[in-house]
Order: structure tokens, then sequence, then C-alpha cells
């Protein structure tokens, strides 16, 4: 049974926060098994490499575990430029691309080149390893043609819905039109070819049905829960408050629909509208927007106050959420960020973090009461909750508790290993 607030802010009682022996031995148990034994799959993910992307490394490692040969084709980036090299039995193949992609013709290029050299590396993997399953993440929509082919000799296609691209193209272009349409139609024909959907939660499991026009039987909802055993929080570290009482972090995409710029806003309100100067913000992560941003924290005379870490790893990335007070997710209210789960938020919740967000219906249900939630894309108030959460310890105690209790007892990736394991079964048997 989950806690739940007091009546007043006051001390909680201790909770047990050692993860659910049920969830974990179950998990264990089906995986001993092997339930997938003498399967051969290719996961192939496009946006970032593996094993930096934690979600994409979970379900091949989980998959592993469960007896079947994995493969994995993904980009190359920093600190993975290794074409190939096997990691914990599972074969990773790396491709460069060419650019960031900026405008249509860009983007052309970039998913151009890239299903030019996913197709090599499948045949590849065919090849060396062979696979009977492709197992493909968008973004983008466009790997139902990469997965074509491969379905006239027996391959199951199964198709992992990370991102909601119509709202994704119209939260950053705010319009719709042409391309709009297509990405539409890209994505009807992506839910067409696939004999499985694993859906990241509810929201998306709706559309599956809705626009994707897929049975509900062959929709899996498999949430990116945190494995919490690999999230271990680490000794404060007092160098990254900069010398300030307080420390706020940030740990996510540094792009256009992020609102990063909300919270550089609401970090102005904080220093010169409330006159707060013991705040420091150390916002963790890298992305296309980050040189913007760093810009606009000038402008706004706030870069004394704001940390800008660039991607970072594991070790940089646990201290700063066991130093921080509380975390944020500043993600603007709009159809994406409202059906979508941001994995920050599981992870803050992992580190017994308090949270302020705005107001969205998948954040909500994360994080619960273990969250203040602000006013639609309000920097004031969104500031304003970050102000009152670091004048009460005591709310921050229990907060944080909450989040970390709804994680170990529903939230965990140990809870989501046998919805992997039953979309593989039932591809298998489409």
């Amino acid at each position: 049974m989950l806690a739940t607030a007091p009546d007043a802010v006051t001390s909680p009682e201790p909770i047990d926060l050692v993860i659910s022996h049920d969830a974990a031995g179950r998990a264990s148990e089906l995986l001993a098994r092997h339930p997938l034994a003498g399967r051969k799959i290719l996961i192939v993910v496009e946006n970032l490499p593996v094993p930096f992307d934690r979600r994409v490394w979970q379900e091949a490692t989980t998959l592993r575990q469960a007896g079947a040969s994995v493969s994995v084709i993904c980009p190359k980036g920093e600190g993975y430029e290794a074409d190939y090299e096997e990691i914990d039995g599972v074969h990773v193949y790396r491709h460069s691309l060419p650019l960031d992609a900026q405008g249509a013709l860009g983007y052309l290029f970039e998913y151009g080149a890239a299903l030019f050299h996913e197709f090599r590396l499948a045949l590849k993997v065919a090849r060396r390893q062979g696979f009977d399953t492709l197992h493909a993440c968008n973004p983008p929509d466009l790997l139902f043609l990469l997965a074509i082919p491969f379905r006239l000799f027996g391959v199951r296609y199964i198709f992992d819905h990370h991102d909601i691209n119509p709202e994704l193209y119209e939260a950053k272009m705010k319009k719709r039109g042409f391309f709009w349409h297509l990405i539409v139609l890209l994505e009807r024909l992506n839910f067409a070819a696939a004999h499985v959907v694993i859906s990241t939660n509810e929201s998306y499991r709706r559309i599956a049905i809705e626009r994707g026009r897929k049975r509900a039987n062959n929709i899996f909802v498999v949430r990116s829960g945190p494995n919490i055993s690999k999230l271990r929080p680490t000794e404060p570290d007092g160098a990254l408050r900069n010398g300030r009482r307080y420390l706020v972090g940030y740990v996510g995409v540094m792009g256009e629909q992020e609102g990063i710029d909300l919270l550089l806003e609401s970090v102005r309100h904080i220093v010169y509208d409330l006159g707060r100067t013991d705040i420091q913000f150390c916002l963790v992560g890298g992305g296309t927007s980050i040189d913007e941003l760093k810009k606009l924290s000038n402008i706004l005379g706030v870069s004394d106050y704001v940390t800008f870490t660039g991607r970072a790893p594991d070790d940089l990335l646990f201290r700063v959420l066991s130093t921080a007070d509380i975390c944020v997710n500043p993600d603007r209210v709009n159809a994406m960020n409202d059906k979508s789960t941001m994995n920050k938020i599981l992870e803050y919740m992992a580190f017994s973090k308090p949270i302020v967000q705005f107001d969205v219906t998948e954040g909500r249900f994360s994080a619960q009461d273990s969250s203040l939630y602000a006013k639609p894309n309000d920097p004031a108030d969104f500031a304003g909750k970050i102000i009152e959460l670091l004048a009460d310890p005591a709310q921050r105690t229990w907060r944080g508790a909450l989040g970390r209790e709804r994680v170990v007892q529903a939230l965990s990736w140990d809870y989501e290993i046998p919805k992997l394991i039953s979309a593989y079964q039932q591809a298998a048997l489409r």
C-alpha cells in the first residue's frame, strides 16, 4: 500500500524502501526459465546510442537474460564510437549520422542516411547472428521501411512506440500543414506494419488503438521503469552548489520542447523578482538547443546561477541527483508532453527527490503526490512552487519518500519484464 501525505506537514514515519520481493522474485523466476530461448532479436534505435539509451538497453539485456540472442543497431555518439562491440552478451552495431537535422531537407538527408546504414547493418546481423524478430524504436516513423523486406522472410515486426511524432512536430513548428499530414501517414503505416506494438503508457496505448487501428490484444504497455539496483545514491557533492545553500536539479534533453527556456525564466524571477540568491540550478544533459539556452541564461542575467553540464556520465548524474534538494521538470504543457512519460521523473523519484513540474496527464500519473504542479507554462508560478518546497524541509522529505515508494512498489523495471516477455510471445503467434 502506497504511503499517503499527512494532513499536516510533519516528519513521516520511516518507509521500507526495499524493492518488492514479489515483483523482483517473479521477474527473476521468469527470466531463469529462459522463455525466449532460441529466439533471435534485432533492435533498431535511431536517435540515441546504446547503452546510453537506458530504456533500449534495459530491454536488450532483459531479452538476453530471457534466453534470446540479441543484436542492436544504433547511431554513434560521444563515448560510443565503436563500430561493433559485444556488451553483456548483446551485439551492438553502430553507424555514423551526417548531422543534427534542421529543416525538411536536413531531416530527409539524415533519415535517408540512417535507413541506408540500418539496412546495411541489418544484412550484416542476418549473416552473423540472424534474427527472427525486428524490434524498432521510433523516432522516426520510417523504420517500417526497414521491416517490410524482412517480413517477407517471416521476420516478426515489433514497433516500440517511444514518441508521438505528429504531436512532436506540432509542438516544434507551432503548426500543421503538409509535413504534419505526412507524419500522420507514416505513423499509420508504421502501426499497420507491426505485428505487435509496445506502448510506453496508457495514453500511447489509446493512440495505437485509435490512430493506429491496432487490436488491444496486440498492444502491450511496457513503461520505462528505472532499474533501482543501478540507480545508486552517492555522497552529496557540495561543490555543485556553487557556494549557495540549495541545489535544484534537472536531468534530460536540451531541446525546444523541454521547456528549459521556461525554467530559465523561473530562475530570473527567483533571483530578481523574489530576491533569492541562495539557489543554484544544475542542468544535466545535451541536445540541439544547449548553446541557445546558454545564451538565453546570459541574456536573462542568470548564468552564474545555472550550471550546464552537457551530456554527463552516470557518476556525475548520480552526484547531481544525490545532492539536489529538489528536482524539476519544466516540460511545457502541449499535446505531446501531456501524453508522454518522461524518464527523468521516474529517476527523480528513485532518488527520493520531491519534484516541481507543470501539470500534464502522464507526469501526474507517474509522480502523483511526490510533485507540486505549477500552472501551465507559467514561469512565475513554477518559481513559486520551487520556493515553497525549499522553504519546507518536512514537505520535501515526505514527498521524496512517496516518490521513492511509488517507484519501488509499482513502477520499477521488475514490473515491466513480464509485459515485455508477453509482447514477444504474442508476436510469435501472429
